[in-house]
């Protein structure tokens, strides 16, 4: 197996239709051969099927692929469906101990290993200006500060490094101050410059030399597209200029998933899958749909090859840097989820740690990013 990129399928991040690979799905993931996968709650059964599933998906593949997920905590912890619920990053911060942050990045480190994960979508690097906003974050902000953010956010990321797992920083430039959900329309945040280079900016300049990739988010930010309601995640302006050339950030530059309503409603789906390149983007998430997948592969081969070869350039680089997984056993992981626990419990106390949040584990109808 390969470990760099070599074509243009290598800029697709896709999601698995299920808990298994059946021969129909094998057969097109084979043929489409995407960079990485996305897990998500209906990937999930039991801690065996989890493993088989990403060591199936890495033998089906010609070049290492990145295999990622969102373990943040609280609710958006997919690997609570076969074990504890870790605390979330409000809920720690909220607790002030760094030493707590640190085994949690720690513990999550080892699970994604075990679970054959290279890459988590985390850490959720967003000021919290409000802890009760209905803007999808509730509970995932690691601060209400930038330094209190930058602090903690670090504290998480140092330790799950150290276990082998790559991180990735969300969602730049900045989606506290979204109104509306992403998921089923744009949100337009009406931030100055000004007031984002105070902010929302600073932390993410903090964390531009250290997280190894940044998720762009899906709003429109008028300060840098004034004229039309260009998305972040497709804007040149948002991702070449300031978060590349400005930042000077020199990781994986992906999008948020494609196959939101925020996206959906706004451009055609070639018209995406174009800017999405040209904005600056290594990486294209599409997590739902194969078909969609297939689509979008074929705008990037009719796409000249040399839009194509600083995002290729970007995937060789990263996928360097995967780990590869550690070796699995019902016992690793039982000993991993008692400490989970251990660590719900230091956070939350015994009585709190034992109400999970909403839903109860149960799979959300719609994903949290």
């Amino acid at each position: 197996m390969q470990s760099t990129a070599t074509g243009p399928n290598e800029l697709l991040l896709v999601g698995v239709p299920g808990p298994e690979l059946d021969a129909a799905t094998a057969e097109r993931l084979h043929r489409l051969q995407p960079g990485g996968f996305i897990l998500f709650g209906r990937n999930i059964v039991s801690p065996g099927q989890l493993r088989k599933l990403t060591d199936d998906l890495r033998d089906l593949s010609r070049t290492e692929p990145v295999i990622t997920i969102d373990q943040e905590g609280g609710r958006v912890s997919r690997l609570r469906l076969i074990g504890h619920e870790p605390p979330n990053a409000q809920q720690l911060r909220q607790r002030g101990d760094l030493q707590l942050i640190a085994d949690h990045g720690r513990l999550t480190g080892q699970l994604l290993r075990l679970f054959g994960f290279n890459l988590d979508l985390c850490p959720v690097l967003d000021i919290s200006f409000d802890d009760e906003a209905d803007n999808s974050l509730r509970g995932r902000c690691y601060g209400s500060s930038v330094e209190e953010t930058i602090t903690n956010a670090e504290a998480f990321r140092t330790a799950m490094a150290a276990e082998g797992i790559l991180s990735c920083g969300k969602h730049f430039p900045g989606y506290t101050f979204a109104g509306l959900d992403p998921h089923h329309e744009l949100p337009r945040i009406d931030r100055s410059r000004a007031e984002l280079e105070a902010c929302e900016l600073a932390v993410f300049r903090s964390f531009a030399p250290k997280v190894d990739s940044m998720m762009i988010g899906h709003a429109h930010y008028p300060c840098f597209e004034p004229q039309t309601a260009v998305p972040a995640s497709l804007s040149p302006a948002v991702i070449r200029d300031c978060l590349i050339n400005e930042l000077g950030f020199r990781g994986l530059v992906m999008t948020d998933d494609l196959d939101m309503g925020a996206i959906l409603n706004t451009f055609g789906w070639e018209d995406t899958i174009r800017r999405a390149v040209h904005a600056g983007n290594h990486l294209i998430m599409i997590c739902h749909r194969l078909d969609a997948a297939e689509e979008a592969l074929a705008v990037l081969q009719a796409m000249p090859a040399r839009d194509l070869e600083p995002a290729l350039a970007g995937m060789a680089d990263f996928k360097l840097r995967l780990a590869p997984p550690t070796p699995f056993s019902a016992q690793a992981h039982r000993e991993l989820d008692d400490q989970v626990w251990q660590l719900r419990v230091a956070t939350l106390g015994e009585e709190l740690a034992r109400t999970r949040s909403e839903e109860d584990g149960k799979r959300s109808p719609v994903e949290v990013y």
